[in-house]
């Protein structure tokens, strides 16, 4: 197959009655082997379909119980296991929106999520129990074993594909993280499993992503869906490159999900594919350009070439690279089978070839498309409204229609895969008391291709200093997350600013490369 006959032979088959827990949970057979897990200590646990089905109908009928109806938001701080993947299918099952949230989140991220999607329950284990009380959604308790016993007696609810299913947050450039709502048709938009990863039925598949953005929890759904069976890392801390190796080597998957500062990471270790020894068939990367450095090292190890793809929160993956298509190290590839998408400039004209413009997609012109804005109706109507969504990435296309990153076209800070704001960070440093001023901007990095750098303005009788630097830094990671905090504090005496007052983040950011 050549890109254009798969382009050619694309159609879409979307269900006017779709429910994402009865395609990807409750068809497959229960003597099917559908997760393998480890969890810190190295405990391997098997899961069948069969007991994960039981698991989410048995949440299914808690949710009932705790009061939850058809269109309520279900609010998560779990980590993954298979009870918490019985939790998505349980919330789907009953006709409720899924909103997942990492761990890694502070308080503050926690406590806007929760209050904007005005959560009727939130879901947690004991752990993370009183991060998330008071905040007026009723406390759900799950553990593993949670689940082992009781009803099963519950039918999942017959929704049609345009029903609410999904919040994700994401960070914009202005304001607190908005939270985008996908239908549940939005799950038959991922094709990269398709296209790119070629699932195949009964093969292990590994994704790397936290399952609380679309890159963790559509690599979990996804492979599911096309039968794979999943194998899962619960980790104890962060990502520890070695230790993911190993256990990628013990459970040999041979289907991987990916990301570029993982792989970064991982080239730090100069004998990995001696050391260890891997059955990789396919391996795909997404969530910020992959440098071909990346891509070399990797089938230098492993035999294998990356295959990056590109998307946001709010479709995707919009671009990608195939392995029926020569591979162009550097390149987001061509654009997804059935998925419009064009190099445009500020008129909404397509540019030339090898020109600068901005990645766009037509609108609503496959499933994946977001139903708006979480009660943010302007906002939704602004950005998804009209006939083109555009992304405020630049990029060019050259003569063979392979499209080329060049950066960003508003303020948003793209960190190891991360989105994120700066408004959010600038007002989390301002919460600081030596903080007068602050202006949150990407700054260069060689594993995590950017940080957040956070340029300083001293509050008065605060004199500036490494130590209140990285006491800046702390505050900023405990209130607002543990990814999106500056890493870098420079103080200043004043930020450029516009005749209207607005910060000139551009003229921050030219100072890299001085």
């Amino acid at each position: 197959m050549t890109y254009e006959e798969a382009c050619a032979a694309h159609s879409w088959q979307v269900p006017e009655r779709y429910n994402i827990a009865a395609d990807v949970c409750d068809k497959h057979p229960r003597d099917k082997l559908a997760m393998i897990h480890e969890d810190p200590d190295g405990t391997v646990r098997e899961a069948h379909w069969g007991e994960l089905q039981d698991m989410a109908d048995r949440f299914a009928l808690r949710l009932l119980e705790a009061g939850v109806q058809r269109g309520d938001r279900v609010a998560m701080l779990l980590p993954p296991t298979p009870e918490t993947a019985a939790a998505f299918f349980g919330t789907w099952k009953v006709g409720g929106i899924l909103l997942s949230m990492s761990i890694l989140y502070g308080d503050d991220g926690i406590r806007h999520r929760l209050t904007d999607s005005q959560a009727a329950v939130v879901v947690t284990n004991g752990a993370n129990r009183s991060r998330v009380e008071g905040q007026g959604a009723e406390v759900v308790e799950l553990e593993p074993g949670d689940l082992d016993d009781g009803s099963t007696d519950h039918e999942t609810l017959d929704t049609s594909c345009d029903d609410p299913a999904q919040l994700y947050y994401t960070s914009g450039t202005t304001g607190l993280a908005k939270g985008i709502l996908h239908a549940h048709r939005y799950i038959l938009g991922h094709e990269e499993f398709v296209y790119c990863h070629d699932v195949q039925d009964g093969e292990r598949f590994h994704g790397m992503g936290e399952w609380a953005w679309a890159a963790g929890i559509a690599p979990l759904l996804g492979p599911w869906r096309l039968g794979a069976i999943q194998v899962v890392l619960q980790r104890k801390g962060g990502f520890d490159p070695h230790g993911q190796l190993a256990f990628l080597s013990r459970h040999r998957p041979t289907n991987v999900f990916a990301t570029p500062t993982a792989i970064r990471s991982m080239m730090g270790i100069g004998d990995a594919g001696t050391r260890y020894p891997q059955d990789f068939r396919i391996v795909c990367s997404a969530g910020e350009p992959l440098n071909p450095e990346a891509i070399r090292w990797f089938r230098e190890q492993y035999g294998v070439t990356v295959l990056d793809y590109y998307g946001l929160s709010e479709s995707y993956p919009l671009v990608a690279n195939y392995p029926f298509m020569e591979v162009r190290e550097g390149s987001m590839g061509r654009p997804m089978p059935g998925w419009d998408v064009q190099i445009l400039d500020e008129d909404e004209k397509p540019v030339a070839v090898q020109e600068r413009g901005e990645i766009c997609l037509r609108a609503r012109s496959n499933p994946h498309y977001p139903l708006g804005y979480w009660n943010n109706e302007d906002a939704g109507r602004e950005t998804f409204g009209g006939e083109w969504f555009h992304t405020k990435d630049a990029a060019s296309m050259d003569e063979d229609g392979y499209i080329w990153y060049e950066g960003r076209a508003d303020d948003v800070i793209i960190s190891a895969g991360y989105r994120i704001g700066p408004f959010e960070v600038e007002s989390a440093c301002l919460e600081h008391p030596a903080v007068a001023e602050a202006a949150a901007v990407a700054w260069p990095d060689e594993r995590r291709g950017n940080v957040v750098k956070a340029f300083v303005v001293p509050a008065a009788g605060h004199e500036p200093s490494d130590d209140l630097g990285k006491e800046i830094s702390a505050f900023v990671r405990e209130h607002l997350s543990a990814y999106a905090y500056p890493r870098i504090v420079e103080f200043v005496d004043d930020l450029p600013k516009t005749l209207t007052g607005k910060i000139r983040r551009i003229e921050l950011r030219e100072r890299s490369k001085a």
